[in-house]
């Protein structure tokens, strides 16, 4: 039987790709927000690479970013992989493993980073051959679309839908904790509420924290 407290938590559909700086700042303080909100995270997938290289026909892009999107898909096609073998469960565990080791490690040019998140979440190893596949393409893009259909292409990662809105953001450094992490939340739920609603935005003058 369903509790009262369960009934009323509301899932949180957040949609990231490994590679993001930002989107993983934001991840960090979603899980903040389910300590202090009736709030619970549905981790699922975007491709920055998708996103760029084909969505955007690669547009703009310098030869060292066109390069890192390249290598973008690993990460995603090993996320898809793991879900689709063990279930959505395991990509906020995988994510998690695999974020603190590009981010707060600062491994990226660490080709064991994958296999090490795998083993830490109790996965084989070996499901990190499928980076270099296109296998699970079509379940990444499927993920992907679902996002980026409803918000638009102008936009990258972190998305969050709130109810049925679904938003580009919050994009915040560094992480706010406790009860901070709360009142950005229900900010964040009155903007969702708001028909018409498009954006707010200021330049960015520090670079990602994840402290």
């Amino acid at each position: 039987m369903m509790t009262d407290s369960a009934a009323s938590t509301l899932e949180v559909p957040f949609w990231f790709d490994p590679l993001c700086p930002w989107a993983w700042i934001t991840s960090r303080w979603l899980l903040e927000v389910e300590q202090v909100r009736a709030v619970k995270a549905d981790w699922r997938i975007m491709s920055l690479a998708y996103l760029n290289l084909v969505q955007r026909n690669g547009e703009g892009l310098s030869p060292e970013y066109r390069q890192l999107m390249e290598r973008a898909w690993g990460n995603v096609r090993v996320c898809a992989a793991a879900a689709d073998r063990h279930g959505p469960g395991v990509l906020g565990p995988l994510y998690t493993a695999i974020g603190i080791r590009l981010h707060n490690q600062r491994r990226r040019e660490d080709p064991t980073i994958i296999t090490d998140a795998l083993a830490e979440v109790g996965l084989t190893p070996s499901l990190a051959n499928v980076a270099t596949t296109t296998e699970f393409d079509a379940l990444v893009i499927a993920s992907h679309r679902e996002a980026f259909d409803a918000v638009g292409l102008d936009v990258g990662t972190p998305i969050l839908r709130i109810a049925e809105t679904t938003l580009f953001g919050p994009v915040v450094t560094p992480c706010p904790r406790g009860e901070a992490a709360g009142r950005l939340w229900d900010g964040l739920v009155l903007i969702a509420q708001t028909d018409g609603f498009f954006e707010l935005k200021r330049s960015r003058d520090r670079k990602a924290s994840f402290q």
